[in-house]
């Protein structure tokens, strides 16, 4: 395993990353003493995408939610009249 000090992993980073990504690792070392170790992300480890939509047909909305409990609400902001004049 290739092990290289902190300088040369700032100066070539783009290049080690790119080999860790095809599945050589390697250790990063300060003053000759390692550090770190860069291995690639296996696709199991990767964090799950959330995408938009996933819950589609499972919600329903009233056709009056935007309406809803608007005595109520007016009530508690204009104290009993339905809208303010």
């Amino acid at each position: 395993m290739q092990t290289v000090n902190i300088h040369e992993a700032k100066t070539h980073l783009s290049r080690l990353i790119e080999k860790a990504a095809k599945g050589e690792a390697f250790i990063i070392a300060k003053a000759g003493k390692p550090m770190v170790k860069v291995v690639p992300i296996d696709e199991a480890d990767m964090p799950k995408k959330c995408r938009i939509g996933f819950m589609k047909g499972e919600i329903s909305v009233l056709d009056d939610f935007d309406t809803m409990m608007a005595d109520e609400i007016a009530d508690m902001f204009y104290g009993g009249d339905l809208l303010p004049e």
